[in-house]
């Protein structure tokens, strides 16, 4: 097609230089001296074009004659930059491919052509990356003095970049999850604490500083990021409601006092003190402290819809109440009486009922159920062996010393999960 083209486009040409040339009888007369020089017009106009594309030519030719060393130079100079890029491209292939010194030596031989090369134009960002693949290998290889020194020097030539500088973010990063290696939370903290607050609210800067709330033993921090990684779909719903429940646990467990505690308790959101898991463990950690009465509280809204708990959560709760039995009104009689009556199958509320009444000092019920909360197998070891122990004491309150010998063995054997 293009051969047609140039055919068509010669053709047009010769019919419009056959028209206008072939009839033109002007004389060109050139006067020099004693001479003259008589030419055609056409021929004239030929000659004047050839000059003019001989002249253009010996100027060009001239011209790339003096630039040749400037352009060889010029070629140099792109064969070194060329030459880096391939040497960085390939350093942070063998790092993939797990080939640590390899990369390290390909790193920083990108980095010294770059450096011996002042012709090209600095540039920050690649020697930046350079030092951090660099960082990286001798990271995987356990050198972490040299490890640092490269890092140290990767940030310094980042903070010279212009604008947004993600080779400085990425050195944060990278800081922090080595820190975390290092197991120095502190460390890691420190440096997640140092990027911008967009930066540290990215998904990869959560997980870290999730990671370094743990390992520096701050729970309630790690709540809270916690939180906000599920809020911006970094966990799973499963993984984040159980890592959330945990960590709430842990916040509360870590509390030193009942006042700790209370504002632990409150600081908690308000989806986390309905969790059965998380109020059981409140309860039962203020229990210990000596404040049934604050458990009880907080059990209070669970105990009010045990219908719309599973049976381990319900399980959970009851033995949670039945730890806090010191100081029990009769107004929590009736609730247990009503749960065993909406639950009978479920042993649990059989023992904490029976806790109840032998707190409320009514033996003769709190017998029966104790004697079948501890003939239970379905229930906790635990559970049936301070069933046996309460038995065995109001055994020896009514004198019955074979029956409470024989209830202090089965609380023994129960201590031992026989």
């Amino acid at each position: 097609m293009r051969l047609v083209i140039w055919t068509l486009l010669l053709a047009a040409i010769a019919v419009v230089a056959a028209g206008t040339l072939g009839a033109n009888d002007g004389i060109v007369s050139i006067y020099f001296r004693q001479w003259v020089v008589d030419l055609s017009l056409n021929l004239f106009l030929i000659a004047v074009v050839a000059a003019t594309f001989a002249a253009y030519t010996v100027v060009r030719g001239i011209d790339s004659l003096i630039g040749l060393p400037r352009r060889a130079r010029q070629w140099r100079i792109t064969r070194r930059d060329r030459t880096a890029q391939a040497a960085l491209r390939e350093a942070l292939a063998l790092l993939l491919a797990g080939r640590y010194s390899r990369a390290h030596r390909q790193a920083q031989r990108a980095v010294e052509i770059q450096a011996l090369t002042p012709e090209i134009e600095p540039d920050a960002e690649f020697t930046a990356l350079g030092q951090l693949l660099s960082a990286a290998s001798l990271h995987r290889l356990q050198d972490r003095t040299r490890r640092d020194e490269h890092l140290a020097q990767a940030l310094v030539h980042a903070q010279r970049g212009r604008g947004v500088r993600p080779s400085e973010e990425a050195a944060r990063l990278l800081s922090a999850e080595w820190a975390l290696d290092d197991h120095d939370a502190e460390r890691a903290l420190q440096e997640l604490g140092a990027l911008p607050a967009g930066v540290g609210r990215r998904t990869a800067a959560l997980r870290l500083k999730l990671q370094a709330a743990r390992l520096s033993n701050h729970p309630l921090e790690a709540l809270r990021t916690a939180r906000l990684l599920a809020k911006h779909q970094g966990l799973s719903s499963a993984a984040a409601e159980g890592l959330v429940r945990t960590l709430a646990i842990a916040t509360l467990q870590s509390a030193r006092d009942a006042d700790q505690l209370r504002r632990q308790w409150l600081a908690l959101d308000a989806g986390d003190r309905r969790d059965p898991y998380v109020a059981a463990s409140a309860a039962q950690r203020i229990t210990e402290l000596g404040f049934p009465e604050d458990a009880r509280a907080w059990l209070r809204p669970l105990w009010d819809r045990l219908a719309s708990l599973t049976v381990d959560e319900r399980a959970v709760v009851a033995r949670a109440l039945a730890e806090a039995m010191s100081g029990l009104d009769a107004e929590w009689l009736a609730r247990l009486e009503a749960s065993m009556l909406a639950f009978p199958r479920e042993p649990m509320f059989t023992y904490t009922a029976g806790c109840a009444l032998a707190e409320r000092q009514l033996w003769g019920k709190a017998r029966r159920l104790l004697e079948n909360a501890a003939q239970n197998t379905s229930l906790p070891a635990e559970c049936r062996r301070v069933a046996w122990i309460v038995l065995a004491r109001l055994a020896e309150q009514e004198q019955r010393e074979e029956e409470a010998a024989q209830c202090w063995r089965q609380a023994a054997l129960s201590a031992v999960g026989l």
